[in-house]
């Protein structure tokens, strides 16, 4: 097992990294103490800040899972490559970097895993909230934090090597248009002052459902998660249509999700399994 290290990037950063590592340091998580913690105040996206450091080969290849977070992303993306701009205020964003021994193709199901980890660890919280397929969670029916994985090419490693690289990339939204704010005030507030006071914690926890999550899932696959992932279904029950282009393609209720992370919905001609995309998942009006 690796020791655990934790990096201060930037001196004007308040996260604190060392206490993120004490906290996994303290625990009983051997997958997350293999876990390399940094911290920077402002970068253009963490996500391509690990993408970047794995594509480099030997010079700049994490050899350990690393957790990047940072206080200010100003060029973050998020789904089908949108923008996703924040403020330090607005939001916690940070990217795990994680290697499999799966390869590229045995990774279906990845975002749904995911998003049950996370969250089942703001349950620890007292946040509870909900999922929305593919990679998106939810507190009474707004976006409460979304998921983004890329994975990349390791130039160093030869051609007989196996697994793959992922860099999982996630944002907790803690501002919201004043509409939703008067709708859903407590859910904000809620996750606003858990970050505010306890900020390294949360991070903390977050890692250590994440790092078990990921083990499990390489271990195991989503087959492993799909139970969890239908109780936590935020649609269930519900109609709701697929998008593609602003197209709607589909038109049923929702019924959740199968071993292979497909969407499963019933239609008039029948159950659909949708498979994620660029595909869009609307609630029916």
């Amino acid at each position: 097992m690796c020791a655990m290290h934790a990096t201060e990037t930037s001196l004007a950063a308040t996260i604190s990294a060392q206490r993120i590592a004490a906290l996994i340091a303290s625990s009983s998580n051997d997958n997350a103490k293999t876990v390399v913690v940094e911290v920077v105040a402002e970068t253009g996206s963490t996500n391509a800040d690990l993408l970047a450091r794995i594509s480099a080969g030997d010079g700049g290849r994490p050899v350990a899972p690393v957790l990047l977070v940072a206080e200010l992303q100003t060029a973050g993306r998020g789904r089908a490559g949108r923008p996703w701009q924040t403020t330090k205020t607005s939001a916690l964003t940070f990217s795990l970097a994680w290697k499999f021994k799966r390869p590229l193709h045995a990774l279906i199901g990845l975002p749904l895993a995911v998003g049950v980890a996370l969250a089942e660890a703001l349950g620890i919280f007292g946040v509870d909230v909900e999922l929305k397929w593919p990679n998106d969670v939810l507190r009474d029916g707004a976006k409460l934090a979304g998921i983004l994985i890329e994975t990349a090419q390791d130039k160093s490693a030869g051609a007989g090597a196996t697994g793959t690289w992922t860099i999982i990339g996630i944002g907790v939204n803690l501002t919201m248009p004043p509409d939703l704010q008067q709708r859903i005030g407590r859910a904000v507030a809620d996750v606003s002052e858990l970050l505010t006071h306890e900020r390294e914690r949360l991070l903390a926890i977050l890692l250590s459902a994440l790092s078990d999550a990921l083990a499990d899932f390489d271990a195991r696959g989503f087959a492993h998660f799909v139970a969890r992932w239908n109780r936590l279904h935020a649609y269930t029950g519900r109609t709701v249509r697929i998008l593609d282009d602003g197209r709607v393609v589909h038109e049923g209720v929702a019924v959740g999700v199968d071993e292979h992370g497909c969407f499963l919905m019933d239609t008039m001609s029948g159950r659909v399994a949708i498979t994620a995309g660029d595909v869009s998942l609307r609630l029916q009006e």
